[in-house]
């Protein structure tokens, strides 16, 4: 993904209240800035780690900053979480997920379940349509091994469990991880975090997700 315009560089100086986040630019001026991230961002919040920020010169907006990237771990990872859609997208068309290619419609945000909304659903005239849920995933522990979640998420669980209504139902339900940093290959669901998120992910697993 080509950001643009290109990111601002800063320093971290604290991120707060889920929502909010301090940073120095690089011209010296302290700036508060969104967080577009409501998990605990374990490990990705250090003092004077080195982040990216896009710039947003509308007046609808309270602060002009929002957090993209951090540098961590010796790689840069992404924290914004409504970016994992458009990477999704950008995958599925380009059909660099193998299972998801070829579906000749791709609609955002389409309403399912119990008042909720799937994040891509993909539909042909001889393939069917599938129910695709996306997630970020920015989280580890040990070298290699992405892990979700990284904080409790009673509405992630409701999701794992609408999904495997769909699939009772007759209809195909697929969850897709983005893994936003370069150097992991695996990913295990965090269910020691969240035995929740774990319980509901053996669920769909068994029900067809």
């Amino acid at each position: 993904m080509i950001f643009s315009p290109p990111l601002v560089p800063a320093r971290l100086l604290r991120r707060y209240k889920r929502f909010l986040f301090d940073a120095i630019l690089e011209d010296g001026r302290e700036i508060t800035g969104f967080c577009p991230n409501t998990g605990s961002m374990r490990g990705l919040t250090a003092p004077g780690s080195r982040i990216w920020l896009s710039r947003h010169d509308v007046t609808s907006r309270k602060y002009a900053h929002a957090l993209e990237l951090v540098e961590a771990d010796g790689t840069v990872v992404g924290v914004n979480t409504a970016l994992p859609n458009r990477l999704a997208e950008e995958a599925i068309l380009s059909g660099l997920v193998p299972r998801l290619a070829g579906f000749s419609s791709l609609k955002r945000e389409q309403r399912y379940g119990r008042n909720s909304r799937i994040d891509i659903l993909l539909e042909d005239e001889s393939k069917g349509s599938v129910h695709v849920e996306v997630k970020n995933v920015h989280f580890i522990r040990e070298p290699g091994l992405a892990e979700f979640p990284d904080s409790v998420t009673t509405r992630g669980a409701k999701h794992l469990d609408e999904m495997g209504d769909l699939v009772d139902a007759g209809k195909r339900a697929a969850m897709l991880f983005i893994i936003q940093r370069s150097d992991c290959d695996q990913l295990r669901i965090c269910a020691d975090l969240d035995p929740g998120y774990g319980r509901a992910f053996a669920r769909a697993i068994a029900r067809g997700v």
